[in-house]
């Protein structure tokens, strides 16, 4: 089947390729856990874009509910399209696939983080209606044995 269809664990090994494509190396060694709880998840979408029976794109998006405002949020946390192919078209019709998603969740804002490196993919996120909203923090965590 060609177009966004949600992920399925058969797609693990062509997600993996993506991710290193975004310098997520080594994912191969837990992507399968990873998706299998992404697809079980009433608050995510874990979907992939096919052609010819290869994956060719990949996006993460979570529904988060929020206590202080009437919408809830809608976060890509990844996103990718084959290096091979990009500036195609793919990434914009996944991007409104998502956004479409957003607004039947009754969500009133999607966000997504970008690395300031991935200037590319700024570019895209701005033709797309993104804007930039500086200040994200995060701290590493240890990680128990």
């Amino acid at each position: 089947m060609n177009g966004i269809s949600k992920a399925k664990i058969e797609d693990c090994k062509q997600i993996s390729l993506l991710l290193n494509q975004l310098d997520y190396p080594d994912t191969d060694l837990f992507i399968k856990e990873k998706v299998e709880i992404l697809l079980m998840d009433p608050n995510e979408e874990l979907l992939v874009f096919e052609e010819d029976k290869n994956v060719i794109a990949l996006v993460s998006v979570h529904f988060i509910p929020q206590l202080a405002v009437k919408g809830d949020f809608a976060r890509i946390s990844y996103f990718a399209v084959d290096k091979n192919i990009r500036s195609k078209g793919i990434g914009r019709k996944v991007e409104e696939y998502c956004t479409n998603l957003a607004i039947k969740r009754e969500c009133d804002r999607m966000e997504v983080h970008c690395h300031s490196r991935r200037k590319d993919a700024h570019r895209f996120y701005i033709r797309q209606g993104f804007t930039e909203s500086p200040k994200y923090f995060f701290k590493i965590l240890p990680q128990s044995d």
